[in-house]
Order: structure tokens, then sequence, then C-alpha cells
């Protein structure tokens, strides 16, 4: 089990129950979900709102990974954001006192479990079937929501580890 864990999710094998042309999906999502907690391992709350160079706060990372998740899927559902969704949205960033770290990272471990229960479900002769972005109501697809909330939340993935190693240095 230990070696297994070195290798990378997408070196692991098919997810169970995901469709197999959403496995990229599943893979990088629970790719995510391994490595926030190990960046995140004993992390310092009293840098969880820093902007170091006036960049995003590790918060804000956290925040918007399970939120991009959240409204990606939301879209791909065929719904358009509840209030709720857009205050989460607005708030993201926002300096919250009251949230820690661990808080963040449990909270974007639960979204990304409940993104792999979405993808379950997902008939994959539904994937290029269109789906709308936003407000504005963007054209796009079923697998073009669920591949963006992948890869965007690897992106800011990566931005996370990047602000976490720079923290340290400006204190």
């Amino acid at each position: 089990m230990a070696e297994e864990r070195q290798l990378e999710v997408w070196m692991r094998g098919p997810i169970s129950g995901v469709p197999a042309l959403l496995q990229p999906v599943a893979h990088a999502l629970l790719q995510v979900k391994e490595e926030v907690a190990v960046y995140m391992e004993d992390f310092d709350n009293r840098y969880l709102w820093q902007r170091p160079g006036g960049r995003a706060a590790v918060g804000f990372h956290l925040q918007h990974m399970d939120g991009v998740i959240e409204r990606m899927f939301t879209y791909a559902n065929n719904q358009a954001l509840s209030e709720a969704q857009f205050a989460r949205l607005r708030a993201e960033g926002m300096e919250m006192p009251e949230i820690s770290g661990a808080g963040l990272v449990i909270a974007l471990q639960e979204r990304v479990d409940w993104a792999i229960g979405q993808l379950k479900q997902t008939d994959e002769n539904q994937l290029t079937h269109p789906r709308y972005l936003g407000r504005k109501r963007i054209p796009t697809t079923l697998i073009g929501l669920l591949f963006h909330a992948a890869e965007h939340t690897q992106r800011h993935l990566g931005q996370l580890f990047v602000t976490l190693k720079l923290l340290p240095l400006l204190t």
C-alpha cells in the first residue's frame, strides 16, 4: 500500500465506477485531494490570509479550488448557481479568522469526494451535449465543464504550492 501511495493517482489504475472517458478528471481531482493534504501538513494558520507579493493567499486557493469544482459541476448538471453559491464565490479570499487551513483542506477533500460521486453518475453518452457557463450562458459541453473543473483545480494546486514555499521566506 505504501508503494501504491508513491505513485501518482493516474498510475494506480481506473477509479471504480467512474466512466472510462472521465477517468482523467477523477485522477486529477484525487491527485489534488492527496497533494493538498501533504502540502498543508503542519501549516501555520497565521499565514492563511497573507498575500506574498500581492498574490493570492493560501486561504483563497483552498476556497477557490473547492468553489470551482462545485460551480463547474453545478453547470455540468445543467443548473444555475444558487444565491448561496454566489455568496461563497464573493467571499473567496476574504479573511475569515474563524476558518483554519485544516478546515479548508477538509472541505476541499469532501468536495472532491462529492465530485467523484457525481462523475460515477455521469452518462458517457452525454459528454458532448451542450451545457452553459455562467449567467452569460457561454456555450460549452458537459465534458468541457468537467475537464475545466479538474484542470483549473490543478492550476491552483500549483499556485498553492508556490505560495506555501514563499511564505516562510517573507517573514
